[in-house]
């Protein structure tokens, strides 16, 4: 009874194709030169096609930060059980589903590297993991060494960040597998364990 209907796959199916050509051109000629009628060539569609789902760049632009940021913090939860502690000793490339979907989505996430590029993913992008620690994770330190949680969370979070930021440099020359056994190799060096409340995965 919940099926989409035609019409709204076809508007969603055009949205991608325009956020898709967004992206190809911020890499080719920097997000600032981009125009409406760049983005509709590109993408092979007309000026009133554009308009109708988007009044201008900048809430495409938008669009494109925002449903892929929600879509990391989405991302987060699909390994773990609502409620349940995970001990860092027994975590595996499964546990890190953050980091296939950046892989998923390297296209996007490639933005990073450019100077003039979509705005605010510079600083959303790191926020966002910040908040994913913050509101989906209650951690339990090392033989239980008393910290204050707000500082951990935000060294921790930032220092994940700083990791992701230099595979996506390098080009992804790491293998996902490689990138998440180095991550959960630092991990086990402050993070004992660590409690998943966060949003639920199917949640839409």
């Amino acid at each position: 009874m919940d099926q989409e209907h035609p019409a709204t796959n076809r508007q969603n199916r055009t949205r991608e194709h325009l956020k898709q050509a967004l992206i190809e051109l911020i890499k080719e000629k920097g997000y600032h030169a981009v125009t409406v009628k760049n983005i509709v060539d590109h993408a092979s569609y007309n000026r009133s096609t554009f308009y109708i789902h988007y009044p201008d760049k900048i809430e495409l632009a938008e669009d494109l930060l925002v449903s892929k940021l929600e879509g990391l913090e989405a991302a987060v939860g699909k390994p773990y059980m609502h409620g349940h502690k995970f001990y860092t000793e027994k975590l595996n490339p499964q546990s890190f589903s953050i980091v296939a979907y950046i892989y998923k989505n390297r296209n996007f996430f490639e933005l990073i590297k450019y100077e003039d590029t979509l705005p605010r993913l510079h600083t959303n992008f790191p926020q966002t993991i910040l908040k994913i620690y913050k509101e989906q994770f209650i951690f339990d330190t090392i033989n239980h060494i008393p910290v204050n949680m707000d500082y951990f969370k935000r060294y921790t979070a930032y220092g994940f960040y700083g990791l992701i930021l230099n595979w996506i440099r390098d080009g992804f020359k790491e293998s996902q597998e490689e990138f998440i056994k180095e991550v959960i190799e630092l991990s086990k060096t402050h993070i004992q364990s660590f409690e998943f409340i966060g949003k639920l995965a199917h949640k839409h």
